[in-house]
């Protein structure tokens, strides 16, 4: 069921015009980047990977956020905007550009995050700056950091079906990552977070590619865009207390039903993914591994996932030099959003199993 958006202290303007001075991009003391995000040139921010965002202050009670979008071919594109902490809304971002006017009822500082709802495939989020009185929000007491890398149910694909429903209009129109499991479980046990997230992708095949011609996880996680262009690293250092690696549905899964799929592989998978832990280790020396299950994947494929999981976390254990890898075992979800996916009510359910665990792990920190 979809889940009520707007909050009764806010409201939501569509005039583009706004009260205050003007920063622009140039001005760094301003804005703070976070997760996979490029500075494109002088005043612009690329928004690259799901859930990636650009965050500052403005006082008074209105500023106006301009966005704007760019891929191969010309589409709308999506973002939400965070109020104070608080879910404001999720806007259609319109080839050539898109002022969103934010209005709040009370005076004072507040602060603006501006998140990603879709992912790296479906083009860039352009972030030319606000207009405002702006100031750039203080550091807080550091936060524990989470990265999650996975597949479409980390990146929110078909969560949200208020503005189009199931069915319609593109894809990833129903994206959105800020209420994708992973999100919700980082703000509930308080932590930064950071998805390294492409939908269909798997450990050694993806979900309708037998590794054939589409890059898989491996392929495309040393790289900015997630994508199979090395020519623009991935600038690693954000140094995760956590890595959570949910990878694993599609390598299961049978495809679209057409295309002729070959049997599971146990091997191949374990070995991509233990493989694929010493890349995650070279970045991240330090970060405690946490392998989770799906709970889209069910039945006798799911004892042979966490079996396969147990499998990796025991080999990788057996090397030393880090901490022991741990395995999450999510109990069933059943989905209601687009393609087999959950809706933003099932995340939140599997956010709450998460949260928990992830709780005491941050804590044996």
């Amino acid at each position: 069921m979809p889940v009520p958006h707007k909050l009764l202290s806010l409201l939501i303007v569509t005039a583009f015009a706004c009260i205050g001075g003007t920063s622009t991009i140039t001005d760094t003391s301003v804005y703070t980047t976070k997760g996979r995000t490029e500075q494109l040139d002088a005043n612009k921010i690329g928004l690259i990977g799901s859930a990636s965002s650009v965050t500052f202050g403005f006082r008074g009670t209105t500023c106006t956020v301009n966005l704007d979008t760019k891929d191969t071919f010309v589409h709308n594109n999506y973002a939400v905007i965070e109020v104070d902490g608080q879910y404001y809304s999720r806007e259609t971002i319109k080839p050539g550009g898109t002022a969103i006017a934010i209005k709040v009822k009370q005076e004072g500082s507040h602060t603006i995050t501006v998140y990603k709802a879709t992912e790296a495939a479906n083009g860039t989020v352009i972030f030319k700056g606000a207009d405002g009185k702006l100031f750039k929000v203080k550091d807080e007491k550091p936060k524990k950091k989470i990265e999650f890398i996975g597949d479409s149910i980390t990146c929110g694909m078909g969560n949200d079906t208020l503005a189009i429903p199931c069915g319609k209009g593109e894809w990833y129109d129903q994206h959105n990552a800020y209420y994708s499991y992973a999100p919700i479980a980082a703000r509930a046990v308080d932590a930064d977070y950071v998805l390294s997230s492409v939908s269909g992708i798997g450990m050694y095949r993806n979900w309708n590619d037998e590794h054939d011609k589409e890059a898989i996880m491996p392929d495309v996680y040393e790289n900015l865009y997630l994508n199979k262009d090395n020519a623009k690293p991935y600038k690693f250092g954000y140094n995760p207390d956590v890595t959570c690696i949910a990878l694993g549905t599609n390598d299961f899964s049978l495809g679209d039903g057409k295309k002729a799929r070959l049997p599971f592989n146990e091997d191949k998978y374990v070995t991509n993914y233990v493989n694929f832990i010493q890349t995650v280790y070279k970045h991240a020396p330090n970060t405690q591994i946490v392998l989770l299950t799906s709970p889209m994947v069910t039945g006798d494929k799911s004892e042979k996932f966490v079996k396969c999981l147990n499998r990796v976390k025991s080999l990788v254990n057996a090397k030393k030099g880090h901490k022991e890898v741990k395995v999450f075992i999510f109990k069933s979800v059943i989905p209601h959003g687009c393609g087999s996916h959950p809706e933003i009510e099932d995340d939140k359910l599997m956010a709450a199993q998460l949260a928990s665990f992830l709780k005491n792990v941050l804590n044996e920190k």
